[in-house]
């Protein structure tokens, strides 16, 4: 017998469905802007092992010196991508949604067996009763909401370097802050990479929790909202979702 567990709320599903489109308008007038002074690469002196954008790219992307272009959607969709981060952030800490995301002292080492696990070096281990998240997925998720005031913060450093001296200066200079912009988005493009190929393997039911926000499982492993902790809001207890 199957039944309907609740799981991510409507607010979590709106900032997780509109985030994505934006970042990857931001990824792609990023582009554009980095076109104009293409200069990363691995290598050393005048040898060059990787160059992160091939000619070939551009030119398949039709992406030829379209600099005002990419800063007029790039500074745009900035405060779509910040005003959607800084909601999301606010709706997590007043909800106690944040009690399901933040690592414990757990975490490490339950992110290591998923790893383990996820390379079929051992078996899976059943999730405690009213969790929502592993350690790894606890660790990842994190890790990106950091990456997304990394991003905002190094953003407004190389955009106006001059009046936020004190924030540029910080970051270590214009030239770092730009690296660490850069760097900021590749990790973006891995996370994005590793994200949909773990939705991938866990099905359906997990595409459509994010969907519809709820899971169809077994009534013998569904757990019973008596059960679930419930994490305090600022006004009132919560059901998790």
């Amino acid at each position: 017998m199957k039944k309907l567990v609740d799981k991510h709320p409507l607010a979590i599903r709106w900032f997780h469905w509109v985030n994505f489109p934006v970042l990857a308008l931001m990824i792609w007038s990023g582009l554009l802007i980095y076109w104009a002074n293409d200069v990363y690469r691995l290598g050393w002196g005048r040898t060059t092992v990787l160059k992160f954008f091939p000619q070939s790219f551009y030119d398949a992307l039709h992406l030829n010196f379209r600099l005002a272009e990419g800063m007029a959607w790039h500074f745009v969709l900035m405060w779509a991508f910040a005003l959607n981060g800084v909601l999301y952030v606010t709706y997590t800490l007043l909800s106690g949604e944040w009690r399901y995301l933040l690592p414990t002292r757990r975490s490490f080492a339950e992110a290591g067996q998923v790893l383990l696990h996820d390379l079929g070096l051992r078996p899976a281990s059943a999730p405690a009763p009213g969790r929502k998240f592993n350690g790894a997925q606890q660790l990842a998720y994190t890790t990106v909401i950091l990456m997304g005031a990394g991003s905002l913060l190094t953003g407004l450093a190389i955009y106006k370097p001059t009046q936020l001296a004190g924030l540029t200066a910080l970051l270590g200079g214009y030239e770092w802050a730009r690296i660490e912009h850069f760097a900021l988005t590749i990790g973006y493009v891995l996370f994005f990479i590793v994200h949909v190929a773990q939705v991938v393997r866990a099905g359906w039911n997990s595409f459509r929790a994010m969907v519809a926000g709820f899971e169809v499982v077994d009534v013998s492993d569904a757990v019973s909202p008596e059960a679930m902790p419930s994490p305090p809001t600022a006004s009132s207890p919560s059901t998790p979702a």
